[in-house]
């Protein structure tokens, strides 16, 4: 069995599930996502629910051993390492980097970590964007928006703000893409590609209508909310090409693109509070800027 510990916002909890979805398809084994973060957490949900995955939701029973504080948690981690045989791996993740052990892997495993490199489940990928697609139909507003978006050279244009903004630990982190930055991928962009059309999606739409200047025909998708933020996750999907912000919300956007020729560009400048090789996050066809 692969039990996967869900944390953070849908494009966080992508990633949990795609890379022990990997373990679990090599393995022949069930998956179980384990979801007492969100209980803790009232600002984050599960939001996985609404995507055609292949798991199910662990039990209190099968996890207990695994639940508590932080600290506590990591001691069991210790003492449940020096067992000569235990019944389950522990797969922490220690840093962001990838770590290839972790595909080796047999037997019960548990996984804590954010995982956010494809190289833990580009193998898969195929099975993965077939899973990954939402549920249920769109409604007559995202069906117009999806005919507007096959149309013609799209491309969807990310702005992450939210916590990026109001928590500033988040902020001291992560830090704000610049204005400059999307600038300059949309000059580099529309080099490459004729008659582009922008689909701007944006967690504060008012201020990215205020701020963003294109010379293209652009609109700016702000109908689904935060409720429904899977169905601009869809449609964001459906554009050919992509400029990413340092969000996994839509780094997910533009991995789940299966259009041929598609350009992805995502900021060089993943986190502001340190200098980081995000060669294991961001995927070696998308440009860097």
């Amino acid at each position: 069995m692969i039990i996967v510990r869900l944390t953070g916002g849908l494009g966080n909890q992508m990633f949990q599930y795609a890379t022990a979805r990997r373990l679990a398809d090599v393995n022949n084994a069930p998956l179980k996502l384990e979801l007492s973060h969100f209980g803790r957490n009232p600002a984050r949900a599960y939001a996985l629910g609404h995507f055609n995955i292949q798991a199910t939701i662990a039990s209190p029973k099968e996890v207990v051993w695994f639940n508590g504080r932080e600290k506590v948690r990591r001691v069991k981690q210790m003492l449940h390492s020096l067992h000569p045989k235990p019944r389950w791996k522990w797969a922490f993740q220690g840093s962001g980097y990838f770590d290839p052990t972790i595909l080796t892997l047999k037997g019960n495993v548990y996984l804590d970590g954010a995982w956010q490199s494809e190289k833990y489940f580009r193998d898969i990928a195929p099975i993965l964007r077939e899973e990954l697609t939402v549920r249920d139909e769109p409604n007559v507003a995202n069906r117009t928006m999806s005919k507007q978006i096959r149309q013609g050279e799209s491309v969807s244009l990310h702005i992450r703000r939210g916590d990026y903004v109001t928590n500033s630990t988040t902020l001291r982190v992560h830090g704000l893409c610049s204005l400059e930055y999307y600038g300059s991928a949309v000059c580099w962009l529309t080099e490459q590609v004729p008659l582009p059309r922008f689909f701007v999606f944006s967690d504060d739409s008012d201020w990215a209508r205020d701020n963003l200047q294109l010379d293209y025909p652009t609109t700016f998708v702000s109908h689904n909310g935060a409720d429904k933020h899977y169905e601009d996750l869809r449609l964001m999907s459906q554009c050919r090409h992509h400029i990413i912000a340092n969000s996994s919300f839509s780094w997910w956007g533009a991995w789940l693109c299966t259009y041929p020729g598609k350009i992805v560009i995502a900021p060089r400048q993943w986190f502001h509070e340190f200098e980081y090789d995000i060669h294991d996050i961001v995927p070696v066809e998308w440009q860097l800027l």
